[in-house]
């Protein structure tokens, strides 16, 4: 037998899907109460929390080009590569300081008024509506109060304002319609008719800058396809009208920012006009009164008709000379800008035919995209990378050619002024022939003819690019205007409750696992089964009433057909086929420390032993802590003590209780040797003694974990029965009787779980499969969990008990 027990194994236990349904849904009210409580923190969380709002916009990148362009025969600017993206170059632009205080000067920006909310007296602002009109008189834009202003009407005449000023509050009191200063700033407020005097209201001035940094915060660009040439953009901010007003400003700011720029070339044109215009304004005015005086002193009225057609061909010819002195004019100015390095370049006017070399055009305009393109990169890579070295190469190389253009142009022009001078020499010989005033006359006149024709030709070309850059479209259309959303984007109210019900959900079964990982208590038969092949004989229900400190009741008989009863039963009758070569057994019950109901469990079995013609005796071996006459209410001053060190007979200390088959016997008063009287062989003849008599005998020993007073008893005993108590003992407890059978070459203990109550929070999620030789032997006895409305039991009486109300609050 010993043998066989030393080879046995821990069962199989297989693991039970429902079991761990049934342990997750025992505290369903811990799961339903952390979502709740998630809930309700995810809408405190909502309701305190500012909101934020978003709109948006769609901007269409296109280069249109102008009718009035062809109307007049200006040339445009050269389109771009298909391959080239604007979106990023024009993020750049969009977002940048510039735009932004323009696009906010667009704005009702100068005074920004609050409210203050119920929750942690949060400020809301009110834009656009204005519940006060607040009028500036004098304000210094460099220095005035930027912090936030209070009013609070007193009456229909007067009303209280008040602002902090370093560490001190002013109030001041003013009347409606009456300026009053505040630092350098000068306001006053017209009457806003009834008003409670409990209404606060907030405002204070904003400078443009200080807008910028909160749309640049909020503001958000990207493509709306790859690819394409459609910007989407959008604006986030805690007031839903600001933000679309914000990004509608922003766009329109933008495409006047791109029409500016693309009408560039045609202002600088205009200047460069303009500015020689004035030079021949003086030079026609002055030719027209030497003309007009010459002919007056000299008494001339014209000339004669050959000195008409001389005059006519030098005229024509100076012209010519004229305008290509412009047009190298010109070019040099380009040559002066490409060397300095600008950042735009434009050919300013040509008027000479063919006398500008044809690729020049073509320079100029790869020249500009890829200076556009170089300012782009240099907001995101640095000045040495390699994108900008590569962009920095083909503008050196694009320069060079540009350069080499402009030599050539250079040339034909001065090839050109070369041959008309040689034929205006010509000219002047054949004028030089006529008579003297004749001669100074036709001077004079080519001269103012000359200078006048060059005018015309110029204000003829002011007017073109007037008329040109007035036909100039920006490069973007807005095919989308930012509209109010009033749904906010933050927080999300619906993420914010999904996962507020998640986070519950794991709470709730977080705390289910880990006081089951936490927990160090046996609970049901199974964990028991882990832990040890020494067998259960059977499982003792928890008694559904609250018991008294000393077990006083054999409750066993008090409540006969209840589950604690049968559950008894059940143990008593496998004792029965434990050791039943024995005419008189001696069973032992221990535990490992004391509170696991070892007394208890002996004084019931004892009883319900007696009830089937069985003569039973009960020992209280505890000669410590024994409670035994406590529940027979005996006196403790004689007993087993007194008998082993003999002070009295074995019929001295047999007391009997109310059933006719059960005899006790108490523990006795302490010995100071406790331990080596239960090693006497005194304690061998009174067991020896006690088996002539009965055919039972109980022995209620000191727990073996605390004191060595039970191997003795152990040691002589046919069977020994070792409680362990549901909740109270801890895993450890379940393998001491293995343990004690190994070390004292034992085979005839057993295991009995005292005082349980199904709960499924600790109990096992395997199911102990008992089939094939692994279990060794094997008893038959049931928890009786489920069966409690079978009707073959009665546990509780109709009548709630408080202990019962004080029980369920406790689990």
């Amino acid at each position: 037998m010993e043998q066989e027990r030393s080879k046995q194994k821990l069962p199989h236990q297989e693991f039970d899907y429902y079991k761990i349904a049934k342990i997750l849904l025992s505290r369903w009210y811990w799961i339903a109460g952390s979502i709740v409580f998630c809930v309700l923190v995810s809408n405190i969380y909502l309701w305190y929390t500012p909101k934020i709002y978003s709109t948006s916009a769609i901007m269409k990148f296109e280069d249109r080009k102008s009718e009035i362009g062809d109307l007049v025969g200006t040339a445009t600017q050269a389109d771009r590569p298909a391959s080239y993206s604007r979106i990023p170059s024009e993020t750049i632009v969009i977002t940048s300081t510039p735009l932004l205080l323009n696009a906010v000067k667009q704005l009702d920006y100068r005074i920004s008024f609050y409210v203050v909310g119920r929750v942690l007296n949060r400020t809301s602002e009110l834009y656009p509506s204005k519940p006060i009109q607040v009028s500036i008189l004098k304000l210094d834009s460099a220095d005035f109060y930027r912090g936030l202003i209070s009013f609070r009407p007193v009456n229909k005449s007067t009303f209280n304002i008040s602002y902090t000023e370093g560490d001190r509050e002013i109030q001041k009191t003013y009347r409606y319609n009456s300026p009053f200063t505040i630092g350098s700033t000068a306001f006053s407020i017209q009457y806003p008719g009834e008003m409670t005097r409990t209404t606060l209201i907030l405002f204070k001035l904003n400078a443009p800058e200080d807008l910028v940094s909160r749309i640049r915060a909020g503001l958000q660009t990207n493509e709306v396809a790859k690819n394409s040439n459609m910007m989407n953009l959008r604006e986030t901010d805690m007031n839903p009208q600001f933000a679309a007003d914000a990004l509608n400003a922003v766009m329109k700011e933008y495409l006047n920012y791109d029409r500016d720029q693309r009408s560039k070339s045609a202002s600088q044109m205009i200047r460069f006009i303009d500015s020689q215009l004035e030079i021949l304004s003086n030079d026609v005015k002055g030719s027209e009164n030497s003309i007009k005086e010459f002919k007056q002193s000299n008494k001339l009225i014209d000339v004669n008709s050959a000195a008409e057609q001389v005059i006519a061909k030098g005229k024509d010819i100076e012209s010519q000379i004229n305008l290509l002195k412009i047009d190298m004019l010109s070019i040099n100015q380009l040559k002066q800008d490409i060397i300095k390095g600008k950042e735009n370049v434009n050919l300013n006017l040509v008027v000479g035919g063919g006398t500008v070399d044809g690729q020049l055009s073509g320079a100029i305009s790869s020249l500009n995209g890829l200076l556009t393109s170089k300012n782009a990169y240099l907001k995101t890579y640095n000045s040495t990378s390699q994108v900008i070295q590569d962009i920095d190469r083909q503008i050196l190389q694009v320069k060079n050619d540009a350069l080499n253009s402009i030599t050539l142009s250079a040339q034909l022009i001065q090839n050109k002024i070369r041959f008309l001078q040689e034929q205006l020499g010509a000219t002047n010989s054949k004028i030089a022939e006529m008579p003297a005033a004749e001669r100074d006359l036709v001077s004079l006149k080519r001269d103012f003819d000359v200078n006048d024709k060059v005018y015309s030709f110029l204000s003829e070309k002011k007017i073109d690019q007037e008329i040109y850059r007035a036909g100039i479209l920006p490069g973007a259309t807005i095919v989308d205007q930012a509209q109010p959303n009033y749904s906010p984007i933050s927080p999300d109210e619906h993420g914010t409750h999904q996962k507020a019900i998640l986070i519950g959900l794991a709470i709730g079964l977080g705390a289910i696992l880990l006081i089951r990982i936490l927990n160090p208590y046996i609970y049901d038969k199974e964990t028991v089964e882990s832990l040890t092949t020494v067998p259960i004989i059977g499982v003792i229900r928890k008694y559904p009433d609250e018991i008294d400190e000393f077990s006083s009741q054999i409750l066993a008989l008090s409540k006969p057909k209840s589950l604690f009863a049968e559950s008894v039963r059940a143990v008593r009758t496998n004792l029965n086929f434990l050791a039943a070569e024995k005419k008189s057994k001696v069973i032992c019950i221990t535990s490992e420390v004391a509170g696991e109901g070892k007394s208890f469990v002996a004084v019931n079995l004892s009883s319900t032993l007696s009830l089937i013609d069985k003569k039973v005796i009960l020992i209280g071996a505890d000669l410590r802590r024994s409670k035994l006459h406590k529940t027979f209410h005996v006196p403790n001053d004689l007993g087993l003590s007194s008998y082993l060190s003999n002070q009295c007979t074995l019929n001295d200390i047999i007391n009997h209780s109310n059933q006719s088959e059960l005899d006790f016997i108490v523990s006795g008063p302490v010995p100071p040797n406790p331990s080596e009287l239960l090693h006497s062989d005194k304690m061998k003849q009174l067991v020896a003694e006690l088996s002539e008599r009965y055919d039972v005998i109980m022995i209620d020993t000191a727990p073996i974990g605390l004191v060595s007073d039970a191997i003795p008893l152990i040691r002589m005993s046919d069977i020994n029965l070792f409680v362990i108590r549901s909740g109270k003992s801890k895993f450890y407890a379940a393998t001491v009787p293995q343990r004690i059978e190994h070390e004292y070459n034992l085979n005839n203990t057993v295991i009995v779980l005292n005082a349980f109550a199904q709960d499924l929070l600790h109990s096992r999620y395997y199911t102990t499969k008992v089939a094939g030789d692994s279990y060794g032997k094997y008893y038959y006895y049931s928890d009786y969990s489920g069966y409690e409305s079978s009707g073959y039991y009665v546990d509780n009486d109709n009548d709630v008990k408080w202990w019962q109300i004080w029980r369920w609050f406790k689990n």
